[in-house]
């Protein structure tokens, strides 16, 4: 699988408002930073420092158990490979 580990049984799927992306996660959560277009903040930072403005972007679409997970994962591989599904 491309997006999350083999024999996952529970994930969530994602779409970003920003950039369009959809991806699927572990994390299940109403909304979270897109991996594409979002930057997770820098933790280490000194006292004088402003903390990053972070946007979560990817809102979640659906919850997927079972097979669904592994079928979204091979249907978003393709869409991304331009469907050239021999590499799976």
């Amino acid at each position: 699988m491309y997006y999350v580990p083999d024999g996952t049984d529970r994930c969530g799927f994602y779409e970003c408002k920003e950039c369009g992306n959809r991806f699927l996660d572990l994390k299940i959560v109403p909304s979270m930073v897109c991996p594409y277009c979002g930057e997770e903040p820098d933790m280490e930072l000194g006292p004088d420092d402003e903390m990053p403005d972070t946007m979560e972007s990817a809102t979640l679409l659906k919850v997927l158990e079972g097979e669904e997970v592994e079928e979204y994962d091979t249907l978003l591989s393709l869409a991304i490979t331009g469907g050239d599904f021999n590499w799976i």
